[in-house]
């Protein structure tokens, strides 16, 4: 019998070809997908994109979804004490394992290395230290596609959110971002791709800005929190909003 674990999906590129290459393997039997979304909009943490697309991308990928719902600006401890008790419930499902799609960032795989080995849990890196340049173009090979939700505009201005990302995407890419955004340069969405039974059906709608002030109080980690709204930040996004078609 196969191991148990639990898939942390974010819905976007990373999430998918960890996904698709941990599905490949067989080594493990996967659970579900667990995502971590904004209780008060009902949308993916960070990446800002809706419940709905998120819900259809479980149900065509064929896996159970587990949310877990955090605030709209939580501290680390708050985030920290739900995502725990999250894991404590997917322990007693027998989940033994945790999979993740970083790649390099070390600080952020020490960060759910420690906070899964209370939970006891070992965690899964599918996709780790593999050069990003390869990662995009077996990604784009594999026919996967997906759609930039929101960038950092420390990193890019708002005429790369909501595109595709394709070979001109790539190449009109600045020098210091990386092609897969593991600085958190950018978030996607993915909706096709080889793990999908049918592509995820949306339409584009309204680009937002939104920033996330600093508190003077507190210091901030950005990595160990990019999938999470529980870092407040001196700079802001670029959204574009996806709508469900009906």
């Amino acid at each position: 019998m196969k191991p148990k674990a639990i898939f942390n999906w974010s819905s976007g590129k990373d999430s998918a070809l960890a996904l698709y290459k941990i599905l490949q393997q067989d080594a493990f039997e996967i659970s579900g997908l667990l995502t971590s979304v904004n209780s008060q909009f009902q949308r993916i943490s960070m990446h800002g994109v809706r419940v709905e697309l998120l819900e259809e991308q479980a149900r065509s990928i064929g896996l159970p979804l587990f949310k877990l719902e955090i605030p709209e600006m939580p501290t680390m401890d708050v985030y920290d004490e739900l995502m725990k008790v999250k894991m404590l419930e997917l322990k007693k499902m027998g989940n033994q394992y945790s999979v993740f799609g970083d790649i390099f960032l070390e600080d952020l795989r020490k960060y759910r290395e420690e906070k899964l080995e209370k939970a006891g849990f070992k965690g899964i890196f599918p996709l780790w230290k593999i050069d990003t340049s390869v990662l995009i173009h077996e990604f784009l090979s594999l026919g996967f596609k997906t759609i930039v939700t929101c960038v950092n505009e420390r990193h890019l201005d708002k005429s790369f959110v909501g595109r595709i990302i394709d070979e001109q995407f790539i190449n009109d890419l600045p020098d210091h971002v990386d092609v897969c955004g593991e600085n958190g340069e950018f978030h996607t969405f993915t909706f096709d791709g080889p793990i999908f039974t049918s592509p995820i059906e949306f339409e584009t709608g309204e680009i937002v800005y939104r920033k996330y002030e600093k508190p003077k109080t507190e210091s901030s980690n950005e990595a160990c929190n990019s999938n999470t709204d529980s870092t407040a930040f001196d700079y802001g996004f670029w959204y574009c909003d996806l709508i469900p078609k009906k």
